[in-house]
């Protein structure tokens, strides 16, 4: 077997390894994956430094979904240099808007108030679910339990970190490296018309959308992601 190459697969907000769980199952032959730690500071700023300082190699391609794609916006803003390739999954590289961010704000009383799990349940997982994947086996309930295993505190910093994160347009405008875009159809978040705009500022990269999938592909339509995912992986490095 050739040496894989390094990635790095970097999460949404409250969510573990197990978000990129049939990823690191299904390209384990294409890439040597780590899930990256977004439990490390109270600022983008600091949880992309604490990345870079704990990734696994010099330079290495970098996947992020949601959360995780302003992340890695935020790595190629500080250390582009190591980044191979780029792939950005359900995500915006724009600020948060006055409105979602005074819904930020009202999920944090919530969290504050003990009602973590109960905000995860009836807000946030039919928020990244497709209406049509509700009943998918366990889903829902990996979605809880990804946001069980953090806590309260991880989910504060986190929506700290996104609420005061920089609008990352002009760092799509100068990343060379071949990028992925991808997203679901059903993103009720960040809808396909917003990737569309990502791809086109972003040069040597191309669109995917998943069909029948919403806020989180990587789990809801897995077998697709994989397949996006997997010839982004094949092409030339940057």
């Amino acid at each position: 077997m050739p040496d894989r190459q390094p990635l790095i697969l970097i999460p949404g907000l409250m969510c573990t390894e197990r978000l990129y769980a049939p990823q690191l199952h299904g390209l384990a032959d294409a890439a040597a994956m780590q899930v990256a730690d977004t439990t490390v500071g109270d600022t983008m700023t600091e949880i992309a430094a604490h990345i870079l300082a704990e990734a696994p190699a010099r330079c290495f391609g970098l996947a992020g979904l949601s959360m995780g794609g302003a992340v890695a916006m935020e790595i190629m803003r500080q250390a582009p240099e190591r980044v191979t390739r780029l792939a950005l999954l359900d995500c915006t590289p724009r600020t948060d808007t006055p409105e979602r961010t005074e819904l930020r704000h009202a999920q944090i009383a919530r969290v504050r108030a003990g009602e973590l799990e109960a905000l995860t349940r009836d807000t946030l997982a039919p928020l990244y679910i497709a209406p049509r994947n509700m009943e998918m086996p366990g889903l829902v309930e990996t979605v809880v339990a990804m946001a069980r295993e953090l806590g309260p505190d991880v989910f504060i910093r986190q929506i700290n970190a996104l609420l005061t994160r920089r609008d990352s347009v002009e760092t799509l405008r100068g990343i060379a490296v071949p990028a992925l875009v991808l997203c679901g159809r059903e993103d009720a978040l960040f809808a396909p018309a917003l990737h569309r705009e990502m791809q086109a500022l972003i040069r040597n990269s191309r669109l995917a959308i998943i069909e029948d999938a919403g806020h989180l592909p990587t789990l809801e339509r897995p077998d697709a992601v994989n397949a996006e995912l997997r010839d982004w992986l094949s092409g030339p490095h940057g």
